[in-house]
């Protein structure tokens, strides 16, 4: 008789346990099938009843850095984006630097005139007549969603933008506005966003182009991704605006400056290589 056992999800939220979304999420690290079906076996084996979704996570991500850490790496991404916390400053920069690896100019924290009262907009990107007002809104709680407060809030921000420029239609005048999110957006914040015309970006919307698709098409993991690089490391480098692996193998000098030692950089530097390959 199969036995179902039941996981608990960050919300508190009780499902029963799929070995399938488990093996799915091992994929996309770049495991092959063999590795894959074996962490899933490993794993399923050592399940109980209530354990959480953290756990589980916990334990493939372990086995997973004991055989390939470059997939680790990868696999640890949306627990990464987490840690570009607790402020939120370091996710705007992330958000930038996607926008500036699409193509496009950026500006992080710039001063627009409104109708009404002046803005401080998160990120202001420009592409071929494109003119982004994007704000950025970080949960360091896994189990937070986005709900439609923000997309209704940030929406009446970037009218009062617009509504200062009248029916003027020249290239100062802003045309999109964005709401990015790392977690994921309530189906009403999605309702309201797409009805008033915000795009909008979270960590799987829209569909294969939300900001894990980005991250994996241009390469652009962020330093919190390294199973070797310490808490305190990571935040050093994020207090120096360093955000990217990218930026790591373009500067070796950021490395020196933790004191790496030549050994660790190498290995460091291996694990970054291996996730931004092909980039």
């Amino acid at each position: 008789m199969k036995i179902v056992v039941e996981v608990i999800k960050h919300s508190g939220e009780r499902s029963q346990f799929s070995i399938d979304k488990l093996k799915s999420s091992l994929r996309k690290s770049g495991a092959d099938e063999a590795l894959v079906a074996e962490i899933a076996n490993n794993v399923r084996d050592e399940l109980y009843q209530g354990i959480s979704t953290k756990e589980i996570y916990n334990r493939a991500f372990a086995l997973l850095k004991k055989k390939k850490r470059g997939y680790a790496s990868k696999y640890k991404l949306k627990k990464a984006i987490y840690e570009l916390g607790p402020t939120g400053f370091p996710f705007e920069k992330f958000v930038a630097a996607i926008l500036f690896y699409s193509g496009y100019e950026v500006k992080i924290g710039q001063f627009l005139q409104g109708k009404c009262v002046t803005h401080e907009v998160d990120v202001v990107a420009h592409n071929n007549g494109i003119y982004v007002v994007a704000e950025c809104k970080f949960h360091s709680d896994e189990g937070r969603n986005c709900n439609v407060k923000i997309p209704l809030y940030i929406h009446s921000r970037y009218r009062d933008i617009l509504n200062f420029y009248g029916d003027e239609n020249n290239g100062d005048k802003p045309n999109e506005g964005w709401v990015v999110t790392n977690t994921r957006f309530t189906e009403d914040a999605i309702k309201y966003g797409t009805c008033v015309g915000l795009y909008l970006l979270s960590w799987d919307y829209p569909k294969n182009n939300g900001i894990k698709d980005r991250i994996d098409r241009l390469g652009l993991y962020p330093v919190t991704v390294s199973t070797l690089l310490s808490k305190r490391e990571k935040q050093f480098l994020l207090s120096r605006d360093v955000v990217l692996c990218k930026q790591l193998i373009d500067d070796h000098f950021y490395l020196d400056h933790l004191g790496v030692s030549d050994n660790r950089k190498v290995r460091i530097l291996e694990e970054i290589n291996i996730l931004c390959q092909n980039h």
